[in-house]
């Protein structure tokens, strides 16, 4: 459906603008006009919080008329707004999301707050005692590029391996160490020793880095991985690593594919779980706008959950604690998948701010 470009006509102040923007938008057929024009004055006077609303009676800039009818007439056929100012809030931080990631919602801020939550109570210091030897070796090449990132100034060491290769092989070669001497540590170890290593949470389906960069940023402690199958949503990620100051291991690839040998405790993951048949009756938002390998879950929805259970024989063991984002009323199957591996004695289901079953944990404990 075509829609006019929005001009402004007797307006006067800013106020006046918001007012005529949103009755606009309202007639348009978009959802939450009048905060749509907010976010978008905002955006296009460079104003937030108490200095728009102490604004609001100044007269409306001419020099920004031009930007503010191009976002609004953008706003009008569809475009998200989050799109449109490029970028949305999630756990307090300020993440940049282009049409290459899914926009973060609330409800997955609730799955993060779990992951901590019980994270925290399985490793009380981010830790992990693992046996020697390799796992020891990806601990120490983990904390080289770390000190590189520290040494660097505090920028984020955010690294993407293609085709899942050994990201910690690439970061030890990166951060001067050579191969030989992970080699000679390994040999100098006693046999079967054991040793601590950063506790390691893998995100798949990073998308914009919402989840994966907020789990760094709250459990410093913590070594965080992230895979995506798009190339532009690994860009997003890395960028707002770096913007928060978070290290992130970021792999190109399916599902767990790029994460194949690695030692894994959390496996956290918002996939694609709208059903291929739904997606042509979604929101316009979401269906025209939102990027399609992020919301199509093929027949049922279901696909990315069964894949991820069958593909946890490339890790080197389950992770004691996995937890999902679904779609309504696939809690049950969902939770059924988790009970089938037989891998966690504890599934927990938890509900959104709606009370709809939005979310799925398996603990081994």
């Amino acid at each position: 459906m075509k829609h006019d470009a929005y001009v402004m006509l007797n307006v006067q102040s800013i106020r006046e603008a918001f007012a005529e923007a949103s009755s606009f938008l309202d007639q348009a057929g978009c959802n939450e006009p009048q905060r749509s024009s907010q976010l978008l004055l905002e955006h296009v006077l460079g104003l937030s919080g108490a200095a728009y609303y102490m604004a609001l009676a100044d007269p409306f800039p001419l020099a920004a008329r031009e930007a503010w009818e191009a976002a609004v007439t953008r706003r009008a056929a569809g475009e998200p707004v989050q799109y449109i100012i490029g970028e949305q809030e999630f756990y307090g931080r300020a993440f940049e999301v282009t049409p290459d990631v899914l926009i973060p919602r609330p409800e997955t801020e609730l799955l993060v707050e779990a992951i901590l939550k019980y994270g925290a109570e399985l490793w009380p210091d981010g830790l992990v005692t693992a046996p020697g030897g390799v796992a020891r070796d990806v601990a120490v090449a983990g904390e080289i590029a770390r000190g590189s990132a520290a040494a660097a100034g505090g920028v984020a060491a955010v690294k993407v391996a293609r085709d899942g290769a050994s990201a910690a092989g690439e970061t030890a070669a990166d951060g001067g160490v050579e191969a030989g001497s992970l080699a000679a540590r390994r040999e100098s170890g006693a046999a079967g020793a054991r040793a601590p290593r950063p506790l390691t949470a893998v995100d798949i389906g990073a998308g914009s880095g919402a989840i994966s960069v907020t789990l760094a940023a709250e459990a410093p402690a913590w070594r965080v991985c992230a895979g995506d199958i798009s190339p532009g949503a690994l860009a997003v990620a890395g960028r707002n690593a770096q913007r928060h100051g978070t290290a992130l291991d970021l792999r190109l690839g399916d599902l767990l594919e790029p994460f194949a040998g690695m030692e894994t405790d959390i496996l956290v993951s918002n996939p694609p779980y709208i059903p291929g048949a739904d997606i042509a009756g979604l929101q316009r938002e979401v269906r025209d706008h939102e990027p399609r390998t992020a919301l199509d879950g093929g027949y049922d929805g279901l696909d990315p959950y069964r894949r991820m259970m069958e593909q946890l024989a490339l890790l080197p063991a389950p992770p004691r604690l996995v937890g999902f984002e679904l779609g309504q009323g696939q809690a049950g199957q969902v939770a059924g998948l988790l009970r089938a591996a037989g891998h966690w004695n504890e599934i927990i289901t938890i509900d959104d701010l709606a009370g709809i079953p939005r979310h799925v944990l398996g603990i081994a404990r």
